[in-house]
C-alpha cells in the first residue's frame, strides 16, 4: 500500500461533486486531479515560472530533465497516479490517467516520459500478472516517489522478443542468476527497480521467457552496471542507457506471473500502455496548435493577419479536428480496457499506431503556418520545435508503429469472418468522457479478440433517420462512404494469403491495417458525437459540423474523394478554435480550463 500523506488541496475538495452517495464521483475526482496538476505546474507561458516553456527548452538544450519539473511532480505525488486504487493509489480509470498526464505532456514530452510514464509502462506488468506481495512492493516504491524501469529491448533482436538472449537461469539454492545486457532503457540508472523480460529456458519459443521484478536494493553491486547514456535527437532530457548483469543473484520472489509466461504478460501489459500513451501525447499538439493560433492572430502579412489567410485558417481548423479525432480514438481505447477487455488487443494497437502518426502529421502541417519560426529553439516558439522533435519518439520502441500493425494484421481475417457487419455496436459508455467506469479488469485482458463492437458503431450509423441539416446530410454521406470502405477492407482481409496473416506479412497487409485503424478512428468520432447529442452535454461536440470535418479528412486519407463540405462547417470549427484559445480551453474532447 502507499505511504505518506496526501497533499492538502482545498480547491480539489470544493470542486468535487457528490455521486449521490455522499462521496465525490469519478468525474469530479478526475477533474479535480487534472486541475490540481495543471495548477501545480503553473502557467507555461509565464517566463517567471520555473516550468515555463522557455525554462523547459533550456533544460532540453542542456540534455537534462527539468529539476523544477521533477520537484513539482514529487510534490504532486504523481507516482500514486500509476498505482491502482486497490493498492492504495489513484489509478481508478485509465482515461483519467491520460487526462492527468496530458497536463505534463503539453509542457514537456521528456518530463512526461522521464518522470513517470516509464514507471507506468513497467508497473502494468506487475498489476496484470504479479502476486499480492509484488504489487504491494511496487505500490510502495511508486507511492514514495521512486521510479521503475522496464527492459524489453535487445538491440540485436528489436521487437522479436522470443529471440532475446538476456538470461535468468535457476540458481543453486533458489532464485535466479541474471546474465546479459539490455539496451535503450529509460531511467535505467535512476530506477529503484526494474521489470526485466528474460530468457528462463534455452529452448526456442515464447514459453522460454519470463518477467522478473527486480529491486535494486540488496543486489551485489560488483555483478551489475549501468551502461553509458545514449544521445538522442528528441526527448534529450530522458536518461536512456542500458544494464549489464554478470551472474547477479535475485530471489525467486522476483518472478512475475510464473515461469514461461513472459510473452503473455508483456502482451497484456502492452494493451494498457498502447491505449493510454497516445492520448497523453494529445497535449503536445494542443500546445503546438495554441502556439500557432497565437502567432496567426498576431502576425500580419499582405495587410492581413495570418489568421485571415484562407490556407492558414483551414490548416488550424484541420489541426483542431484531427486532435478531436485522435482524442475520440484514445477515449474509446482507454474506456474499452474497462468495458471491453476482450476486444482491447486490436483497438489498443490501432490507437498506438495511428494517433502518434496523425499528431506528427498535424505538427508538420502547423509548421508550415509558423514558417521559419518553427526552426527557432528559443523565444516564444521554441516549444514548438521541441514538441516536433519529441513527439515521434512515441512511435518507436517495443510498441512502435510496425509492432502495432503486426499485432493487428493476424486478427484481420478473423475479424472479417466473425465480426464485421455482424457484431452489435459498442456500448454507449465507451464514448461518454464523463461516464462512470468499473475497475480495470487486469485479469480479463485477452491476447486476441475476434470481436469488434467499435466498427459496428460505424455500420449502425448508416441506418440513422434522414438528416435535417446540410451538415447532418454530409455526415450521412461520409458514413456511407466509410461503410463501403469497411466492406472493401473485409473482402481484402478474407483474401489474405496465410503468409500475410503474420507479423512477416507483405506491404498490402500493412496497408490494410492502416485503413482499418482509420475506420476505427471514424467510428470513435461518430460514437462521441452521437452520445454528446443524446446527453445534451457539450454543445460543440453535439454539433455535426466537427464530425463532418473529421470524417471528410479520414475519407481523404483513405484515398476517397468526398464532396466538398459547406462553408458553414469550416466557420463553426474556426469559431471554436478561436473561442477555446481566448477562453484557455483545451483542444480536446474535454475543453478543460487551462492555467496558460
Amino acid at each position: 500500500m502507499l505511504t505518506g500523506t496526501e497533499p492538502e488541496d482545498t480547491h480539489a475538495t470544493s470542486a468535487a461533486v457528490p455521486d449521490g452517495h455522499g462521496a465525490p464521483g469519478q468525474e469530479a475526482r478526475a477533474a479535480a486531479r487534472v486541475a490540481e496538476v495543471d495548477r501545480g505546474l503553473g502557467d507555461p507561458t509565464d517566463e517567471r515560472n520555473e516550468l515555463s516553456y522557455a525554462r523547459l527548452v533550456e533544460a532540453d538544450e542542456a540534455g537534462e530533465l527539468s529539476a523544477a519539473g521533477e520537484r513539482a511532480l514529487d510534490e504532486l505525488r504523481l507516482g500514486a497516479d500509476f498505482v491502482p486504487t486497490a493498492e492504495g493509489g489513484r489509478l481508478e480509470r485509465l482515461d483519467t490517467l491520460v487526462r492527468v498526464m496530458r497536463q505534463v505532456f503539453r509542457r514537456d514530452v521528456a518530463l512526461g516520459l522521464g518522470y513517470g510514464v516509464t514507471s507506468f509502462m513497467a508497473a502494468v506488468n506487475v498489476w496484470t500478472s504479479g502476486d499480492t506481495a509484488q504489487r504491494a512492493r511496487l505500490a510502495r516504491i511508486l507511492g514514495d516517489g521512486g521510479k521503475v524501469s522496464v527492459a524489453y529491448h535487445e538491440l540485436a533482436h528489436g521487437n522479436d522478443f522470443t529471440r532475446n538472449e538476456f538470461a535468468a537461469r535457476p540458481a543453486a539454492g533458489g532464485g535466479y542468476l541474471l546474465s546479459g545486457a539490455k539496451q535503450v532503457i529509460n531511467n535505467a540508472g535512476r530506477a529503484d527497480a526494474w521489470v526485466l523480460f528474460s530468457r528462463t529456458d534455452p529452448a526456442p519459443g515464447s514459453r522460454s521467457h519470463s518477467v522478473l521484478f527486480v529491486e535494486r536494493a540488496g543486489l551485489d553491486m560488483d555483478t551489475w552496471q549501468v551502461l553509458p547514456r545514449y544521445d538522442t535527437v528528441g526527448v534529450r532530457g530522458c536518461h536512456l542507457s542500458g544494464l549489464r548483469f554478470d551472474h547477479t543473484r535475485v530471489p525467486a520472489s522476483s518472478l512475475v506471473g510464473g515461469a514461461g509466461r513472459g510473452v503473455d504478460t508483456a502482451l497484456r501489459a502492452f494493451q494498457l500502455t498502447r491505449a493510454a500513451l497516445p492520448g497523453m501525447a494529445v497535449g503536445t499538439t494542443d500546445t503546438a496548435l495554441r502556439t500557432v493560433v497565437r502567432f496567426a492572430l498576431g502576425r500580419r502579412l499582405y495587410r492581413k493577419s495570418v489568421m485571415e489567410i484562407p490556407h492558414a485558417r483551414a490548416t488550424l481548423s484541420g489541426a483542431f479536428v484531427d486532435l478531436l479525432t485522435c482524442d475520440s480514438l484514445s477515449l474509446a481505447a482507454t474506456r474499452a480496457v474497462h468495458l471491453l477487455p476482450e476486444q482491447t488487443s486490436v483497438l489498443a494497437a490501432a490507437t498506438k499506431y495511428l494517433v502518434p502518426k496523425l499528431l506528427t502529421d498535424t505538427l508538420h502541417d502547423l509548421s508550415i503556418v509558423l514558417g521559419a519560426r518553427f526552426y527557432l529553439r528559443d523565444h516564444e516558439h521554441g516549444i514548438f520545435q521541441k514538441h516536433l522533435r519529441d513527439l515521434p519518439v512515441l512511435s518507436l520502441g517495443h510498441a512502435g508503429s510496425a509492432a502495432c500493425q503486426a499485432t493487428i494484421i493476424p486478427q484481420l481475417s478473423r475479424l472479417a469472418r466473425r465480426s464485421w457487419f455482424s457484431d452489435g455496436p459498442a456500448p454507449a459508455e465507451l464514448f461518454q468522457p464523463n461516464a462512470e467506469l468499473p475497475q480495470i479488469p487486469f485479469d480479463r485482458l485477452a491476447l486476441t479478440g475476434g470481436r469488434d463492437g467499435l466498427s459496428a458503431t460505424l455500420v449502425a450509423a448508416a441506418d440513422t433517420p434522414p438528416a435535417a441539416t446540410r451538415e447532418e446530410r454530409a455526415v450521412q454521406s461520409l458514413v456511407l462512404t466509410l461503410v463501403d470502405e469497411l466492406r472493401q477492407v473485409q473482402e481484402a482481409s478474407r483474401a489474405l494469403a496465410p503468409e500475410d496473416r503474420t507479423a512477416l506479412a507483405g506491404p498490402a497487409a500493412f496497408a490494410l491495417a492502416d485503413r482499418y485503424a482509420l475506420l476505427l478512428a471514424a467510428s470513435s468520432a461518430i460514437g462521441v458525437r452521437q452520445q454528446a447529442s443524446r446527453d445534451g452535454g457539450d454543445a460543440f461536440l453535439a454539433d455535426p459540423a466537427w464530425l463532418a470535418a473529421a470524417l471528410h479528412r479520414i475519407a481523404r486519407r483513405l484515398g476517397r474523394r468526398p464532396a466538398a463540405l459547406s462553408a458553414s462547417v469550416d466557420a463553426r470549427v474556426h469559431e471554436e478554435v478561436l473561442r477555446r484559445f481566448h477562453a484557455r480551453g483545451s483542444y480536446d474532447l474535454y475543453d478543460t480550463p487551462l492555467v496558460g
